[in-house]
């Protein structure tokens, strides 16, 4: 029996877990239709807060997510998570063992958790992340968390993909002022030190409110650094009420920022239009012939990646000599 598009978008948008679990398989293994359902459900999404949550491994970030998301279940949000994984070695799908860390809300009635794995993407992000939440937002989820694999300064794409973004870090992983250098410090709206019973989380949260200091404009806002444990449950409660404050504000300001809006839709369609021509060009196998080119010395990466473009008709003509022309 072949697959309805239509019915299971309009199942999915009446709030059928089963129909949002299947459709997201679809889209996730890019499989037949895929295209279809995100089409169809792209014009009912926008509404919804997406927190982005990153960090390095080891933060406690399925935890900590755990105590915020039951904290917005017990508010009366509907929450989904994204929780995106490695990927196995073996199969390409994910590992699962941070998602025993959300066992105590996984059989809450409100919340949808699905694990994706990264299937080598870079930035954090596998590039149905961002589809994922689209379709738990058309199921009615009003809050989506996606928690990032954890891959340190390269996880920058959830930017793209979130209203806010919360950098989780601990202490113990070496010189403070070290650990909190790398590039993911620029992209946080909230800053969690995590694990605040071990030694030295004061002192880090001193060392990034310290940097924020430095790096924080006049006129601008500040943003929060948060000390948080969820072994004694110690900032977890304060934590969870800024995050409900950005819920709300989200809400009261349906109307985003353009320029952010403008950087998703860019990155989006950058993200498709790539995977379109990798598809095309790995048909028939002209990616691989045009590496095997290269390392025999046949040619070289400048005129290889013109040679790929030539062949899909995209360079040659006159506009062409903007670009120099053939290298």
């Amino acid at each position: 029996m072949d697959l309805d598009a239509g019915r299971l978008v309009e199942d999915l948008m009446l709030g059928d877990a089963r129909a949002l679990a299947r459709a997201i398989s679809i889209v996730e293994d890019r499989g037949k239709l895929w295209k279809e359902i995100m089409r169809r459900v792209y014009p009912h999404t926008g509404r919804a807060c997406v927190v982005g949550v990153t960090g390095t491994p080891g933060a406690g970030k399925s935890t900590l997510v755990g105590h915020v998301g039951r904290s917005l279940l017990e508010r009366g949000h509907a929450l989904g998570i994204v929780a995106v994984d490695p990927s196995s070695p073996y199969t390409g799908g994910a590992l699962l063992g941070d998602r025993l860390r959300m066992r105590d809300i996984s059989s809450h009635e409100g919340v949808f958790i699905r694990s994706m794995a990264t299937r080598g993407a870079l930035g954090g992000l596998c590039p149905a992340a961002r589809d994922v939440c689209r379709l738990m937002e058309a199921n009615g989820r009003d809050v989506v968390i996606i928690e990032t694999v954890g891959v340190g300064q390269d996880e920058i794409e959830v930017v793209s993909a979130s209203d806010w973004v919360v950098l989780v870090t601990f202490p113990g992983q070496g010189d403070a002022i070290q650990a909190i250098k790398a590039g993911v410090m620029e992209i946080a709206d909230i800053f969690v030190v995590n694990k605040a019973d071990r030694e030295g989380a004061g002192e880090m949260a001193s060392a990034i409110e310290a940097m924020l200091d430095l790096a924080t404009g006049p006129g601008q806002e500040r943003p929060p650094v948060f000390m948080t444990s969820c072994l004694s449950g110690e900032g977890v409660s304060a934590l969870s009420d800024h995050v409900e404050d950005l819920v709300s504000r989200r809400k009261d300001e349906p109307a985003r920022d353009r320029r952010r809006v403008a950087v998703e839709l860019m990155d989006l369609l950058d993200t498709h239009v790539r995977g379109i021509l990798r598809e095309r060009l790995g048909r028939d196998g002209i990616y691989e012939r045009a590496v095997d080119a290269v390392m025999e010395g046949r040619a070289d990466p400048y005129e290889a990646a013109w040679s790929l473009a030539e062949s899909l008709g995209f360079v040659g003509g006159p506009l062409d000599a903007d670009w120099g022309g053939r290298p």
